[in-house]
């Protein structure tokens, strides 16, 4: 018998082929391993592209043509796009929507979802069509009235802004704030008023509503800054801030200043005058402290929160970009480095 065959009654033989199988079976499960994690990688990242591109135009149509996705899906990713600030995407689903959709209502709500978004793109013409197309139809639409009017707005064409206001009081909307807010922002750019009428009718506006604060005060500092002193509603005076903060040493008012606690405080920790050597609040305290001390290296910013929807923005306002709400601003102090540092000399 040759020397080298193992005979498979041998206890040796057995041992030989149960570790052969083990390793062929390793060796195929090892690779189909690999070749299936490659796969289910390659198709996972087939379906996550799927997210960050939309079909083109003609596909879009298409898929939504087909039926197999029901509209509310379509809304909701029209809404997630809208939420993201992807407004073109927004716009292509809702226009497909609008193409294929034969209710009634159905069709007016994605008509003025299209109209929103048009308006949030800058869009403006296009969406005061859309809104008007609504209105022809269903003029009985207190939403679409709202963002005509908001269009309006951003055109500059107050007259017809306030011609939207009627339908409004008849629908038993509250459009007071609104009117009052149009009526001064139109007196501020009427070019037949010199900027000295204009500041006597704002004065008048302010005195019989005390509302717009902060859009009457700005435009009075900015360009008559005694007739604003003379009318300042020192109840306004945190609101306003920021104005202070930018007046010009030859605009000041000494005796307001020195009678108010708050201005005496805030000018104070400016530098320009020396009338409080401390404060309650903790922005004003620290800046009258480095003051005294000679350290000018800090100064004041300021942000601005709408009281309405809490929404924080780094630049003044007056009706919220964001909820639109009317004389919401809120002007919240913050310490920050002295831009303006002096330079120093290598001589």
């Amino acid at each position: 018998m040759n020397p080298l065959f193992i005979e498979f009654r041998d206890p040796l033989f057995g041992i030989i082929v149960f570790f052969a199988l083990v390793f062929v079976i390793s060796f195929f499960s090892y690779w189909w391993g690999r070749y299936k994690t490659k796969e289910d990688s390659r198709h996972l990242d087939k379906f996550i592209q799927q997210f960050h591109t939309l079909p083109k135009k003609d596909e879009l149509s298409e898929l939504i043509e087909n039926g197999n996705i029901s509209d509310k899906s379509w809304h909701l990713l029209a809404s997630s796009y809208f939420q993201n600030g992807e407004f073109e995407k927004t716009i292509e689903i809702y226009q497909s929507l609008v193409a294929r959709q034969k209710n009634p209502s159905e069709r007016r709500d994605t008509l003025f979802l299209l109209g929103r978004t048009y308006f949030k793109a800058g869009f403006l013409e296009r969406a005061r069509d859309l809104f008007l197309q609504i209105l022809k139809a269903n003029p009985r639409t207190p939403q679409a009235l709202h963002y005509l009017l908001l269009v309006y707005e951003h055109l500059r064409q107050y007259n017809k802004a306030l011609e939207v206001l009627e339908p409004l009081d008849e629908l038993g909307e509250d459009a007071s704030l609104d009117r009052l807010y149009l009526r001064t922002i139109s007196l501020m750019n009427d070019a037949k008023l010199s900027v000295e009428e204009k500041g006597h009718a704002l004065v008048a506006i302010y005195e019989e509503s005390h509302q717009l604060s902060y859009l009457i005060f700005e435009y009075l500092f900015r360009h008559n800054p005694p007739l604003a002193w003379q009318h300042l509603d020192q109840s306004q005076c945190e609101r306003l801030s920021d104005l202070f903060w930018q007046l010009q040493s030859k605009d000041y008012d000494l005796d307001i200043i020195a009678a108010n606690g708050y201005l005496r405080e805030l000018f104070s920790a400016k530098g320009d005058v020396d009338l409080a050597k401390e404060s309650e609040i903790f922005e004003l305290d620290v800046l009258i402290k480095l003051k005294h001390a000679d350290n000018s290296s800090a100064t004041l910013s300021f942000e601005y929160l709408c009281s309405g929807c809490k929404h924080v923005l780094p630049f003044s306002f007056h009706r919220c970009p964001n909820c639109y709400g009317i004389d919401t601003i809120v002007c919240e102090p913050n310490l920050t480095k002295d831009r303006f540092e002096k330079n120093l000399s290598f001589q």
